[in-house]
């Protein structure tokens, strides 16, 4: 059964990966897997690391401590909904523009409420005023970093689709940066999900090379701020997403600008609200698992006594 649900988690974050204004991390906060992906990402890259400059007797218990259990579900839904999500998902993006915002606005709007519980739970606890000031900050960043118009490049050199994968492979561990709206930003969208459909593995194997480069930079000192810095990291993620929230506004005209709403109103309130209730149910998931995990835990540790 958990394989299963682990398996949906990752269809879930890989297609959020496809969607322009949605962060793989965002989902991957929602569905309680952010710090395990981190912790996982974060110790391959120590394993690599120790493969190189030693010592190499550590390379076999990191990779052996992994979850793998849960990474390899996690890993084949997400390839599995980037593959399909960039055949499904970008036709109905073009033909239902302001429904499919709605829907992905009332995911990420409903989704800040976890890292605002953690920020709140994170001692000394409360929101404070640097909390305030941080989200602000962060918020106002992601508004004016999605209010870029989009560009177009038909064909990219590939030292720039190593570097624009580098920076797009961001998203995934950091909630409220979108790397499909970055790929955007830099031209190379179109492309990068034409590859997908067409198979141009030289594309997509410079591409993934970039993501390991830009992760393997970023992750570990992501997993530093979570360690040492929590409540700053997690202020600075509540108002990304707060500001992301710009880029799924639902009307809007090809260049970003924000316009009034125009048409099928009802519609678009309608999804947004279905955006939320999907949040709630991935929430009350989620503490299920964890309480019959605890449970699990503790009639393990009853038969050990």
């Amino acid at each position: 059964m958990l394989v299963v649900i682990n398996l949906i988690r990752g269809v879930l974050i890989g297609v959020a990966e496809v969607i322009p204004g949605v962060s793989g991390g965002t989902i991957a906060l929602i569905v309680g897997l952010y710090r395990k992906i981190i912790d996982a990402i974060a110790d391959v890259v120590l394993a690599g690391r120790r493969l190189i400059t030693g010592p190499r007797s550590e390379v076999g218990p990191l990779l052996r401590g992994l979850p793998w259990a849960m990474l390899i579900p996690v890993a084949i839904g997400m390839v599995t909904a980037v593959i399909l999500g960039a055949q499904i998902i970008e036709p109905l993006l073009q033909t239902y523009p302001e429904q499919m915002r709605a829907l992905f606005f009332g995911l990420v709007a409903a989704g800040i409420v976890v890292p605002l519980g953690i920020l709140l739970r994170t001692p000394p606890g409360g929101f404070g005023w640097r909390d305030a000031i941080l989200v602000v900050v962060a918020a106002l960043a992601a508004a004016l970093l999605t209010g870029l118009p989009p560009g177009d490049v038909t064909d990219p050199p590939l030292i720039a689709v190593f570097f624009a994968a580098a920076a797009a492979i961001c998203a995934l561990v950091l909630p409220g940066v979108s790397g499909s709206f970055l790929l955007l930003s830099l031209g190379l969208y179109e492309s990068t999900i034409a590859a997908v459909n067409d198979r141009n593995f030289g594309y997509l194997a410079v591409f993934a090379l970039g993501a390991i480069f830009g992760l393997a930079v970023f992750v570990s000192f992501l997993r530093w701020l979570l360690d040492h810095h929590a409540r700053i990291t997690m202020a600075i993620i509540v108002g990304l997403m707060l500001g992301s929230l710009r880029a799924l506004w639902p009307w809007q005209d090809d260049d970003r600008n924000l316009l009034a709403p125009t048409s099928d109103i009802l519609s678009v309130v309608l999804l947004a609200l279905a955006g939320v209730a999907v949040v709630a149910v991935l929430l009350w998931v989620e503490r299920r698992l964890h309480l019959t995990e605890a449970e699990a835990e503790a009639e393990a540790a009853d038969s050990a006594n």
